[in-house]
């Protein structure tokens, strides 16, 4: 069978299955996760896995996976416990656990190289079992920044590509074990800019929507150098897409001016709409559709004060679907916005976390948020300001109250970056999702 002909079948059977035949007694986890994974952690994480980047000079200068033990009944709770260093620095940005969740895939947007981490021999202490050197060759894009689970594929956003590392990129599909299989590229037609940032599916509306950022040229230059060039400033993304999932295809490009990044579906059964936040507009966007069921995307709400560029960066929505943390680089500051009614998002909570603050990863429960400091090592503050750290805090629906700090810095570890959860053997819960990676191979005839 022709690598078109499954990929558009093992699609099929994910919208089939969509994310409502999940029992929500089988719910748990980080609340930022593709809907086709299985295994999901019961309750309390063990593990926090970081993906980190490596600093000249400081320990082995390499980008590594840092695992810390986050399971506050353990004698090394708050402490990192195991590391694996890939043996040389390529920026090293997010990560994605395949389907099954037994492999973890990190990538690099320097060097565009991507490592495969068993988390599932020894959820303590992963292992490096696989490098994929081919992204740029097969694809013609660099900079591989979201890997998002398919039944038995892995989809990668990526940020650039190879001819002029400029924002014109795309995604590609790759099959659990490694091997690339596609390509899409973003449109460049009926408004299309052609960047890419994130992604997000949500199964049941058969509905895909991927955000826009900047190419490698200016990823890669030091933010102070780039934020006094406009020429380079303007080379922005300024859309985000509507695909149809089945069929892979770009439906409906929307104008949302200012760095869309992140994206969140609302979790909770029924809802029908996802959020972003521009980067450097400082606003957050609601995508809905209207009345005659066209997606469309507004914005709904200012964070921080804009001309002040707070540089809004991750976000995470509860899993209720009534809540959604930001946290805001240039400022330090994490907020919590009442999102109960997404037309109109309300900030009821904000705390300064540090000099810098980029990643922020929920338990499913909403009692523990985990904060990581590193955006991009050339963008990074300076001196006394670059802080590296990934912090826990307990959170009551009040205050956010630290229970550690882990100082990478401090222990020679690099940058923290990008963050994932992971359990012991026997903590993790068989949900409904788990059978549709097989049940799509079948349909394929695998």
């Amino acid at each position: 069978m022709g690598s078109s002909k499954f990929l558009r079948l093992t699609l099929l059977a994910a919208v089939a299955f969509g994310v409502g035949g999940i029992p929500a007694a089988a719910r748990a986890d980080e609340t930022c996760n593709s809907p086709y994974m299985s295994g999901l952690i019961k309750g309390q994480e063990d593990y926090l896995y970081v993906w980190t980047l490596g600093v000249k000079g400081v320990g082995d200068g390499f980008d590594k996976m840092v695992t810390l033990d986050v399971n506050p009944a353990s004698k090394k709770f708050g402490q990192v416990i195991a590391q694996v260093s890939v043996g040389k620095r390529g920026e090293a940005h997010h990560m994605g656990f395949t389907d099954d969740r037994r492999f973890l895939w990190a990538g690099g947007l320097d060097d565009s190289k991507i490592y495969v981490f068993d988390v599932h021999t020894d959820p303590a202490r992963p292992k490096l079992v696989k490098t994929i050197d081919d992204f740029a060759r097969r694809s013609g894009y660099v900079g591989p920044h979201t890997f998002y689970a398919l039944p038995g594929r892995m989809l990668i956003g990526a940020l650039s590509n190879d001819k002029d590392r400029g924002g014109v990129t795309g995604m590609a599909v790759y099959n659990s074990k490694g091997d690339f299989i596609a390509k899409h590229d973003m449109p460049t037609t009926q408004g299309g800019d052609g960047y890419g940032y994130d992604l997000a599916i949500s199964p049941s509306k058969n509905a895909m929507l991927t955000s826009s950022f900047t190419g490698a040229v200016n990823y890669m230059t030091d933010l102070g150098k780039l934020i006094k060039d406009p020429a380079a400033m303007k080379q922005f993304g300024n859309t985000m897409v509507m695909w149809n999932l089945k069929s892979m295809q770009p439906e409906k490009v929307l104008n949302v001016p200012g760095a869309p990044l992140e994206i969140r579906w609302s979790l909770k059964e029924g809802d029908e709409w996802a959020i972003t936040a521009t980067a450097l507009t400082s606003k957050i966007w609601l995508v809905k559709k209207d009345a005659s069921g066209a997606w469309q995307a507004r914005d709904v709400a200012t964070i921080g004060d804009p001309a002040k560029v707070p540089l809004p960066v991750d976000l995470s929505i509860t899993a209720d679907g009534k809540g959604l943390w930001v946290n805001t680089f240039m400022d330090g500051t994490t907020r919590y916005f009442d999102i109960s009614n997404p037309e109109a998002p309300k900030e009821t909570y904000s705390k300064r976390t540090g000099s810098q603050v980029n990643m922020v990863s929920q338990s499913w429960d909403g009692k523990r948020v985990y904060l990581s400091s590193s955006l991009l090592a050339n963008w990074d503050k300076k001196g006394a300001d670059d802080e590296q750290f990934v912090k826990l805090f307990a959170w009551d629906g009040k205050e956010l109250k630290e229970t550690f700090k882990v100082d990478f810095t401090k222990l020679k570890l690099g940058r923290a970056h990008h963050m994932k959860f992971g359990a012991a053997p026997g903590r993790y819960s068989a949900a409904a999702v788990q059978e549709a990676p097989q049940s799509a191979m079948r349909v394929a005839g695998r």
